[in-house]
């Protein structure tokens, strides 16, 4: 979804004075004793030590504590609890909910016998009574926010202690020994876990024993793969791997009722001091009996589960020798079988059962889909039926919508104004019978911008805010396969392969320019795994026109000083034909709502008109640039705890001409060559997804300073550099229900990789480390499930273009130089 942005652009700074009384309100509830807040004879678990630990994992025995204390970062909760209970009365709340209950008692009673009414009235004092039962048990909404003090309790320790010992031992450490002291102080408890490890154990021999010789066979063969070595350390969390991998092992070779249940594992600890020998069991199902291999003797594919026509009968097509079975052929047969790995004849396998499943997925024409299988009886009790068996295979689809709409409202809030936008998408699911989706996208929007053509003041000090307008529209279609001239072989089937065919219309109008985008593209798209795809673009072809009578004087005299200056930005505003081809990997192991310990790593390469002498002798108007660009995004989410993340993120970005072009400046009779390439190709600093400090698109370059008449900096002039370097660290917390907070820190800065005069705008090794922006802020994020809310306030620490003292902070405030409010939809990395 596209960021939002909200900028607070009210003149003046916040004097630290102003700061004063909150500073002193948070020393004086410091200073409270939160001992208070505790019963008689208890006392607060304060403080945890673990001391003897060298080889095991602390961090995971710290995991095992069966009692914590308050939390204390990124906010001392236990203080928080402590100022809510200072307005907090639970008599009074007692007397309300009394008082309350009476009230609606009342009121149904006269409301007998109107049913409807008397339901009304009992769901209303359910839910008052449910909210007043919740402050009873946990306090007022500060209290909720905070945390109740940890009573410390004995018996939570003993339990402790039991929990490290197992955790010990199950790594090997069988002579370990844990135990606890708990020191009071002032009615505080600091418990210590004294640990001895003793020396860790480790594998001197494995052996296996399997009676069954086809078994046995196929799990000697995967002894390579088998996650226990001879030397490792004895480990259990990797011996219940093993049981894993092996029961996979056999369920994909076709041992169809194969359980984990047949498996055991037994250490032997006497063979040698400090060694284990480990000898695996697979169990025969029943004395005497094999295990039976099956082989899947049909396959039928149902591709309307869940509709039922009484008295009609399912038409069956039969192809490959599946049958697909469905009221309405509405997707070509052809298309599914595709997708299937379950195919007749081929032993059991779990994981084509769980690909044909993921397959079927990726299609978008189905709500759900399952692959069960039914044993089929055995024709005679031959020894070759006891140890082979036959299943049936079918395939349930629940086919999805036709169509489905997708309506988004929005707003922005820059420079004062507040700008609505609009996004109405329509998909249409199999449109030509061959699983297509086709997509129609319009999107219209206003934002707010500074007008540096107008100013309030006759100096051009304070530039204006107007709206700007975009509008625009897509159409999109998508087709679950490669078209290409040969039919490819089946195994691309795999890589779930789609072409991808996309036509799109941008119209923009800004205080500077008026500007229209005609683009079209051809997409390959398939995926390495899960988690990693790759989009290959052949051809991306666009037109953008920038009429020469739109561009504003002001900014059009903008363009000719740099023009002069080296830098011919002005003519990536002519009228342009940007040809190109380009590739993208993407890599991402999180979710939607980024749950996970989780890597994400996007790659982007792009060259553009490189054969542009082809086009400019068809389209002798447009100009075309021969460029390349390339992009690097690499975010790590590190799970803290099941609600606590710390993410940090590096971005990369090279925009570069390849060729020199030959131009004429506007006006002017002089020919130019220089390296010019299409606006929009330029890599851009600053925004809610960058550097949150800074407004979209206007940090940098380097150390250049851009100023107005009056020696301030212009926030209005968009900074289009050629390489970019940034990098985010954030911290995600809970705070209340479904409100987490972010506190973050964010670098980065943008250069030119050519000297123009502009002092200190191109990149330098010996100062490219000096000219890093900074800023720093904190965040609320609002979490839906299906939609996440983002508020970010960012605030600048280290401005490298500011005239004077670069250290900005010292001018903390909320003017709109200093400060930035960012709204936006989902997280920013």
């Amino acid at each position: 979804m596209r960021p939002l942005l909200f900028r607070n652009t009210s003149a003046g700074s916040l004097p630290w004075r102003r700061l004063l009384p909150v500073c002193w309100l948070l020393l004086a509830l410091a200073g409270c004793a939160p001992t208070k807040l505790l019963p008689p004879g208890r006392n607060l678990l304060n403080e945890i030590e673990l001391k003897g630990v060298d080889k095991a994992d602390a961090e995971r025995m710290q995991t095992l504590y069966q009692q914590k204390p308050n939390s204390r970062f990124p906010i001392p909760k236990l203080l928080i609890y402590q100022l809510g209970t200072n307005f907090y009365d639970s008599a009074k709340v007692r007397r309300k909910l009394n008082a309350d209950l009476e009230r609606y008692n009342r009121l149904i009673a006269q409301a007998r016998p109107d049913s409807a009414e008397v339901a009304k009235l009992t769901l209303k004092r359910e839910r008052r009574n449910r909210r007043y039962q919740q402050k009873l048990d946990k306090g007022n909404a500060i209290m909720r926010i905070g945390e109740p003090p940890v009573l410390y309790d004995t018996a939570l320790t003993r339990q402790t202690v039991t929990q490290l010992g197992i955790f010990l031992k199950s790594k090997g450490f069988f002579r370990s020994s844990v135990y606890a002291t708990d020191t009071v102080e002032d009615r505080r408890v600091t418990v210590t876990y004294h640990v001895h490890e003793g020396p860790p154990f480790h594998y001197a021999q494995l052996d296996y024993t399997i009676p069954d010789t086809a078994v046995e066979r196929r799990v000697l063969a995967s002894r390579p793969q088998s996650l226990l070595h001879v030397g490792d350390q004895y480990d259990e969390e990797v011996i219940g791997q093993e049981r894993t991998r092996i029961e996979t092992l056999l369920k994909n070779a076709g041992y169809y009722d194969f359980r984990d249940q047949y498996i055991t594992l037994e250490a032997d600890t006497s063979f040698v001091p400090t060694t284990v020998r480990l000898r695996t069991f697979i169990a025969d199902p029943a004395p005497g009996q094999s295990h039976r291999l099956y082989t899947i003797e049909r396959v039928s594919f149902i591709a309307d589960a869940g509709i039922v026509r009484f008295g009609v009968a399912r038409d069956t097509v039969v192809r490959d020798s599946i049958k697909f079975l469905a009221y309405e052929h509405k997707i070509r047969p052809r298309i599914l079988d595709d997708k299937l790995e379950v195919r007749p004849g081929d032993h059991y396998s779990l994981a084509n059962t769980l690909l044909t499943q993921r397959q079927l997925g990726t299609l978008d024409m189905f709500r759900f889909n399952t692959v069960n299988y039914r044993r089929l009886p055995r024709q005679s009790n031959t020894l070759a039926d006891s140890v082979q068996g036959q299943l049936a295979a079918i395939v349930n689809a629940s086919p999805a919508k036709k169509y489905q709409e997708t309506t988004e409202f929005g707003g922005t809030y820059v420079s004062g104004l507040v700008g609505p936008f609009a996004n109405v998408r329509l998909r249409v699911r199999n449109p030509f019978g061959g699983a297509e989706v086709l997509e129609f996208g319009v999107r219209t929007g206003f934002e707010g911008q500074y007008n540096i053509a107008n100013t309030d003041n006759n100096d051009g000090s304070t530039p204006r805010a107007v709206l700007t307008t975009q509008i625009g529209g897509n159409v999109n279609l998508v087709i679950p396969q490669f078209i290409i001239p040969f039919r490819p072989q089946r195994y691309l089937v795999r890589y779930n392969p789609r072409t991808r065919i996309n036509a799109s219309y941008t119209f923009v109008s800004r205080p500077q320019y008026t500007r229209t985008n005609a683009e079209a593209t051809y997409d390959y798209i398939w995926q390495r795994s899960e988690f990693h795809q790759y989009v290959f673009t052949p051809a991306d072809l666009s037109v953008v026109n920038t009429p020469f009578n739109s561009i504003d004087k002001a900014f059009l005299a903008n363009l000719q000083a740099l023009s002069n200056q080296g830098f011919p930005l002005i003519q990536s505003f002519t009228r342009q034909l940007v040809p190109s081809i380009n590739f993208t990997s993407l890599y991402n192991s999180n979710d939607f709502n980024e749950t996970r310990d989780a890597r994400y790593l996007r790659v982007y390469t792009e060259v553009g008109g490189l054969t542009r002498k082809l086009y400019q002798a068809v389209f002798p108007n447009l100009n075309v640039f021969n460029f390349a660009r390339f992009s690097a995004d690499y975010r790590r989410y590190i799970k803290l705890n099941p609600k606590s993340y710390f993410v940090y993120r590096f971005n990369v970005g090279v925009a570069r001409a390849l060729t020199p072009t030959t131009y004429y400046p506007p006006g002017s009779d002089v020919q130019r060559t220089g390296l010019i390439i299409p606006y929009d190709k330029f890599v851009f600093a600053g925004g809610s997804s960058s550097v949150r400090a800074w407004a979209p698109r206007r940090l940098g370059l380097g150390s250049a300073q851009t100023l107005d008449a009056d020696g301030r900096q212009n926030l209005a002039l968009e900074q289009p550099g050629e390489l970019l370097l940034e990098g985010n660290l954030e911290y995600r917390f809970p705070l209340y229900s479904f409100i987490n907070g972010a506190v973050f820190t964010d670098y980065g800065n943008a250069w030119l990789l050519h000297k123009d005069s502009r002092e200190n705008a191109d990149f330098q090794l010996n100062r490219f480390y000096k000219e890093f922006a900074v800023g720093s802020g904190f965040g609320l994020r609002f979490d839906f499930t299906f939609l996440i809310l983002r508020l970010d306030v960012a605030t600048k620490v280290y401005d490298p273009t500011h005239p004077g003292n670069r250290w900005v902070i010292r001018n903390f405030g909320f003017g709109a130089r200093q400060t930035a409010f960012n709204l936006g939809i989902g997280y920013p990395f």
